[in-house]
């Protein structure tokens, strides 16, 4: 039993005993399932251990905000593994590792320059889970929402017109890269309007009570990566496989 259990995990994570002085996580479809579970897991484990720890049960103003309180740890580290995981993935093409190459770079920025404060004091009563504080800083709140924007652009742009890609002509495609592509596109497509409610958020297109009463930039950063773990899993022929 032992040794059935083994090899099916062996089997799922597609490690191989061959060489011994090879390491683990140089299959590209591997890497790419990770990367799409740690995507998805990232929004849920910050929510849940904040409750657990904290007995926060609204989400935070935003993803980033975590970074100030008991979870922080957490946020830094997956969004560093996400980061490094981008950075050495390759792809088909040049354009694939380029931009894989730009998203990882931005995430790493996401977590070097961290967004404003929750609060002008560490353990304030009005949020008693915020334990950091940082100096203020425009340029490092203002470089974190552009790297966090372009890390954001970077991965939409794969799932739209990356991931859509095929050697074969489209009539010659079969039902599950046709399912496969709708799917990155429909991705794609709710990453890009994610962003663009959060914009509309931060220029005050959206009324400002509404927009912060309902934790938009929250929901709305949640959607983009969640979308981009989806997208991540399925190139990563964990659903829709054609075998």
């Amino acid at each position: 039993m032992k040794s059935a259990t083994t090899n099916k995990i062996t089997e799922m994570l597609d490690v191989d005993f061959k060489e011994d002085d090879s390491i683990w996580l140089t299959n590209s479809l591997t890497l790419r399932k990770v990367i799409g579970v740690l995507g998805m897991f990232l929004p849920l484990l910050l929510y849940v251990f904040l409750y657990v720890d904290s007995g926060v049960k609204y989400p935070l103003e935003s993803i980033s905000h975590y970074y100030y309180t008991r979870v922080s740890s957490i946020f830094v580290v997956i969004l560093s593994m996400l980061a490094l995981f981008l950075i050495i993935y390759k792809g088909k093409e040049p354009v694939d590792f380029f931009t894989s190459l730009t998203a990882g770079i931005f995430a790493l920025c996401v977590v070097f320059f961290p967004t404003g404060n929750i609060t002008n004091a560490c353990c304030d009563a009005a949020a008693p889970y915020s334990v950091t504080k940082l100096n203020e800083s425009a340029f490092r709140e203002g470089f974190h929402y552009v790297s966090a924007g372009i890390f954001l652009v970077c991965l939409a742009y794969m799932s739209l017109f990356l991931f859509t890609k095929s050697d074969k002509a489209p009539s010659k495609r079969g039902d599950k890269k046709i399912t496969r592509n709708h799917i990155y596109r429909t991705c794609g497509v709710l990453m890009i309007v994610a962003i663009l409610v959060v914009f509309a958020g931060f220029l005050h297109l959206i009324p400002e009570p509404f927009y912060t009463s309902n934790h938009l930039t929250f929901w709305m950063e949640t959607l983009a990566v969640e979308c981009f773990g989806f997208s991540w899993l399925v190139k990563g022929e964990t659903l829709f496989s054609d075998y």
